[in-house]
């Protein structure tokens, strides 16, 4: 039996989002809703970082301008600055967690972590306060340890497992998982370690970023076995992972000018409609079985589970209590770009492709 053509679902939850700030948060801010979504985590790395708890108020408050109907969960960027004294201050204020980023691994990361240990203290604070610590998981390149992009993630997560043996009450999401040993290093870890998983890792395996720009992410898209283990726990987690979409905007020429290429993959604009696509696509290559996907399922994973394990309640400022959205299969066909002021123009991941469509209920 394929799958249904109609779902009745509450509003999702993206745990993990690139907002961005300036004229391109005022082009990608609206298409939030426009995915289904209406509880955004929002990720700190501006240029400067968002390091202290005036600087988030003050993002935030740039944000709820562009839209004041989504719910934006601000964050801080784990930095030299921040001590256990900003952890009691970012609680007192309502900051959700803190981000760690590998030193100059992806965008805007150049103040990122080189010393785990050096931040134990902070970490400490944290598991007090009930801070969420959101890692990306993954070590710099290093070609005398024969560490490159390709197993950036599955190098990382012994320190993973070490800060969670030291610190066991502290919640951490390993964000964007994508590999199998990821997964498998979440599921070993304790009811205070989930993992996310973002929409473009259950479509693509390294052929895909290889010679396209438009999927080219950090962490990057994997082998085959990968996909379907993300796929796998995705199905059969129960809470352990949930959708964290690291949707990434980044102007086209940055993705297709001079230089380095910008990692990050689009998705804002189809956060919903991208996962039913996944899965249908998943069922028709016998990844997975139709009879897996279930109306709970859906729920757990697009909102549910990562409400419950960073309690996010319907009724704070922003989204609606008992929004509901409707995705269906329908001709949705997903846009060439985005454009905004400036001459910002943003190219979504799958481009022409068809997908589901969302509505508000």
């Amino acid at each position: 039996m394929p799958l249904a053509t109609r779902y009745e679902l509450p509003a999702a939850a993206d745990f993990h989002v690139h907002l961005r700030d300036g004229a391109m948060a005022a082009a990608v801010v609206p298409t939030v809703r426009q995915g289904g979504v209406n509880v955004a985590y929002v990720m700190p790395n501006l240029v400067p970082p968002v390091t202290t708890v005036s600087q988030a108020q003050a993002y935030k408050s740039r944000l709820q301008h562009l839209d004041p109907s989504v719910t934006y969960l601000m964050t801080l960027y784990l930095h030299p600055t921040i001590t256990p004294d900003v952890v009691r201050e970012a609680k007192k204020a309502g900051i959700a967690g803190i981000k760690s980023y590998p030193q100059g691994l992806t965008t805007n990361s150049e103040s990122g972590v080189t010393d785990y240990a050096a931040f134990y203290p902070v970490f400490a604070a944290m598991e007090e306060e009930g801070l969420v610590l959101n890692i990306h998981g993954e070590c710099a390149s290093d070609h005398k340890k024969n560490i490159t992009i390709m197993n950036a993630e599955a190098s990382f997560l012994p320190t993973l497992k070490e800060i969670h043996n030291r610190f066991p009450k502290l919640r951490i999401v390993l964000e964007h998982c994508t590999t199998a040993d990821a997964v498998k290093a979440v599921e070993a870890c304790g009811e205070t370690v989930v993992g996310t998983i973002t929409a473009h890792h259950l479509f693509l395996i390294v052929d895909d970023w290889a010679g396209d720009v438009f999927h080219y992410c950090k962490p990057v898209a994997k082998m085959p076995n990968d996909r379907l283990a993300l796929l796998k726990a995705f199905v059969t987690s129960r809470g352990k992972f949930f959708l964290g979409t690291d949707s990434a905007p980044h102007d086209i020429s940055a993705k297709k000018g001079p230089g380095n290429t910008a990692a990050g993959v689009f998705t804002q604009p189809y956060a919903v409609p991208y996962i039913l696509t996944a899965l249908e696509e998943a069922i028709a290559r016998g990844d997975i079985s139709e009879d897996q996907v279930t109306q709970e399922l859906l729920e757990g994973f697009l909102g549910g589970w990562g409400r419950k394990f960073y309690g996010v309640e319907d009724s704070e400022e922003g989204a609606k209590k008992g929004e509901r959205i409707v995705v269906e299969k329908k001709d949705e066909v997903v846009a060439e770009s985005f454009k905004g002021e400036g001459g910002i123009e943003v190219v979504p991941f799958r481009k022409g492709q068809k997908t589901w469509s969302v509505s508000w209920a």
